[in-house]
């Protein structure tokens, strides 16, 4: 049955998986509880809420035996710090550069997970990053890639683009052997982030990074890390982009991944533009729709002071009177930056 649920899981577009228990070390979960202890997760008030259910999953659910993880390839193949030296368009991460992978990676497990359930006679359950779910430590306890120094996973084939997908089930399955840590010495990734967020190997300050605070954090930026964001309107590649192992990544073959040339290096100036109307339409099924048009505009306007492109400022003072104080004050910031 393993060999024929790999080939159903290829022919999905799914690029490895691999299988482990349903549980995690008693360490894991201690991890998390000292990192959200700590105030390292910022505004994430889920993160504290669903602590215990997060800490292993038979935690969250009791009868799960047995962990199926999936990869999923993104890599677009896009240069991404010669994207941040355009100063007037704006960078957004490569992974939202076309369709929200929750709803192309859930559709695909759903998928999967019913031939597996209709096979085997168990129950199953799926998880695309939407749950109480700690995704990496599982995929490196079942070998698809480790946990680099970034805490991201990085997979010898994969690189670090790519998406990970669960399905827990009932059924008790032959495990696979983790993955070894390959980064060695190297610590590239820890050195290139703009805003220094790494404490230290494998630990992150969530509230200095630059993902968390153009998608999570809500309300004004803190002033200390708004040069530092540049032209990052949504999210940041550069812990990703500069890892080694991504010289054997190849390209996603999957469309609803390709990067839409409109999102590629858009315009900072027609951006600036977008109505609560018009930014529903351009990111329509798209993971930028997610943090909504105040957070959207307020990245925008940081990006814009950043750019030095003085033919911005009446882009910028159109939303000194926005009923949004958030953007107000992000607007006021940008234009005081290109006095």
């Amino acid at each position: 049955m393993i060999s024929e649920l790999k080939t159903k899981a290829f022919e999905l577009g799914f690029a490895s998986l691999r299988i482990t228990a349903a549980k995690l070390p008693t360490q894991i979960g201690g991890d998390l509880e000292a990192y959200v202890t700590g105030g390292h997760h910022g505004d994430m008030a889920w993160m504290p809420e669903t602590l215990e259910r997060r800490k292993s999953p038979d935690h969250m659910w009791s009868e799960a035996r047995s962990a199926l993880v999936l990869a999923m390839n993104y890599d677009q193949g896009l240069d991404a710090f010669a994207r941040l030296t355009k100063k007037s368009t704006g960078v957004i991460s490569t992974y939202a550069l076309n369709r929200d992978y929750h709803d192309v990676i859930k559709g695909k497990l759903k998928t999967l997970a019913t031939w597996f359930a209709r096979a085997s006679g168990k129950d199953v359950k799926i998880f695309v990053d939407t749950a109480p779910l700690m995704e990496k430590p599982l995929a490196a306890q079942a070998g698809l890639g480790w946990q680099g120094k970034h805490t991201n996973l990085v997979s010898r084939e994969l690189g670090s683009w790519f998406f990970i997908g669960t399905i827990l089930t009932t059924a008790e399955l032959p495990f696979d052997e983790p993955e070894s840590d390959h980064c060695g010495t190297c610590q590239a990734c820890l050195d290139v982030c703009p805003t220094q967020a790494f404490t230290a190997p494998h630990q992150i300050d969530a509230r200095r990074c630059i993902s968390y605070l153009t998608i999570e954090h809500k309300g004004e930026i803190p002033q200390e890390f708004r040069k530092a964001i540049g032209n990052r309107i949504y999210g940041c590649d550069d812990c990703l982009a500069i890892c080694p192992w991504n010289k054997f990544a190849s390209a996603s073959r999957d469309i609803k991944f390709a990067a839409r040339q409109d999102l590629i290096e858009p315009k900072l100036t027609e951006l600036l533009q977008l109505d609560d109307a018009a930014f529903r339409v351009k990111f329509s099924g798209s993971p930028v729709k997610r943090i909504g048009r105040e957070s959207f505009i307020r990245n925008v306007l940081i990006a814009a002071g950043n750019s030095g492109d003085e033919s911005l400022k009446p882009s910028i003072e159109a939303h000194f009177t926005d009923p949004s104080t958030t953007i107000r004050e992000a607007a006021t910031w940008a234009r005081a930056e290109l006095q």
